[in-house]
């Protein structure tokens, strides 16, 4: 029998994703001067107001409030009648030290040996069911909000859209787990005030069906495009009035959206969030890790989806456990445990070596804090940063290396297929 299955994105003007995109500019900055700085840093927004607070040790000093106030223009927050923007807003910082109790766990003489920043378990997932082997329903919810930014910015004929925006996509599958269709899109856009609501109505719901989604199909291989069809449901800006949006209409905190930013609620999540932190802690650096091994399992033709799961115990290197689900789709005679030992050989999942081999000591979380931190396509960007004294520097780095696929011919040498 059919099933639906449903996932959302929100966009980078959403509160929580506001609050993410500061926390993540401010890892960033610190690990441009200082690549072995340790950050723990929250932000929340509301009307008006921004306020970090958090945990960091590094020997360089930013300035805060600047950070934040370009990252929220950078958004879109840039005009007074959002009742948040970037050049006005106030900025509370209440950064302090580190605890030594904490660091004392994580930093250790021999850098191999480095101990995890805390306890939890961590989830990879990977399907084949899209290029990028991210569930689908997710896929297109954040490509629709992607593609909702740039008529944002670009289109002239589309000058009414405000920057908070969340989309809502369900996919029917068959039994055998294969997209058949697309049931269901939800998309909510603030807007700008409009002469009747009817008007609004009229126009926003014209402008999604007419010129966002057939955009949006243009960018998606051909075999995608047919799970669109006349007979989709949208709801479009389903409770009317969407004016009052972002911070001011809803306060957002760091870590509120893990769902969105992992798989759509496909294979599992260990509850802890990744902006703001930097990669000692294994919330963030072992879940790109896994996502990293899932990947690759995929894509070597091991399985068709896999969920991969590792924990650990604040201050200890070595992993408690290393656990693989392939759900009955490795084809091969191969138990899912026996991949999970080969797994261990292949990929030390210390802490020290899972930040060697992803190179996540680079300023490279900003790109992360919206659309998904998994699914994303690697590549080398320059990246500038400046102090408040002036100094400035210019880095070459590598953004998203957990979608990597580097470990394809080994995984298929070490089981033989």
């Amino acid at each position: 029998m059919a099933y639906l299955f449903t996932s959302e994105s929100v966009s980078e003007g959403h509160p929580d994703k506001v609050a993410d995109q500061i926390s993540d500019a401010l890892i960033d900055n610190f690990l441009a001067f200082d690549p072995d700085s340790k950050v723990a840093c929250e932000t929340m927004v509301t009307t008006g107001q921004v306020i970090l607070a958090g945990e960091v040790r590094s020997n360089t000093y930013l300035d805060v409030q600047k950070i934040a106030r370009d990252t929220i223009n950078k958004i879109g927050y840039t005009k007074s009648e959002y009742m948040f923007d970037g050049s006005s807003c106030g900025v509370l910082s209440a950064i302090h030290e580190q605890s030594e109790d904490i660091n004392r766990g994580v930093d250790k003489a021999n850098k191999e040996e480095q101990g995890a920043g805390d306890q939890g378990m961590m989830f990879g997932y990977a399907t084949n069911e899209t290029d990028n082997y991210m569930p689908l329903a997710l896929e297109l919810s954040h490509l629709i909000l992607k593609e909702l930014a740039v008529l944002r910015r670009e289109c002239k004929d589309i000058t009414y859209l405000r920057p908070d925006a969340k989309s809502q996509v369900t996919i029917e599958y068959s039994d055998d787990n294969i997209p058949q269709r697309i049931d269901t899109i939800v998309i909510s856009t603030q807007h700008d005030p409009f002469d009747t609501e009817e008007a609004m109505l009229e126009k926003v719901r014209h402008d999604m069906k007419n010129i966002l989604i057939p955009r949006v199909k243009t960018l998606l291989p051909e075999h995608i495009q047919d799970l669109f069809n006349d007979d989709i449901t949208y709801h479009i800006n389903p409770t009317g009035k969407f004016v009052i949006g972002g911070p001011h209409g809803d306060t957002g905190l760091t870590g509120r959206k893990i769902i969105v930013d992992t798989y759509g609620g496909k294979g599992a999540h260990g509850g802890g969030a990744f902006s703001g932190k930097d990669p000692s802690k294994v919330d963030r650096s072992a879940a790109y890790a896994t996502r990293h091994i899932a990947k690759n399992l995929v894509a070597s033709g091991l399985c068709d989806e896999v969920l991969v799961q590792v924990s650990y115990a604040i201050g200890v290197a070595e992993p408690m456990n290393i656990f693989v689900n392939t759900f009955g789709t490795c084809e091969y005679n191969i138990t899912d445990s026996e991949i999970a030992e080969v797994v261990k050989q292949l990929f030390d999942m210390r802490p020290a070596a899972i930040e060697d081999r992803l190179k996540l000591r680079q300023p490279i979380y900003s790109e992360t804090a919206a659309y998904g931190h998994m699914g994303r396509t690697p590549e080398i960007v320059t990246k500038t940063f400046e102090q408040p004294n002036g100094d400035s520097i210019t880095l070459d780095v590598e953004l998203f290396t957990w979608e990597r696929l580097e470990y394809v011919d080994a995984i298929k040498a070490a089981f033989k297929i």
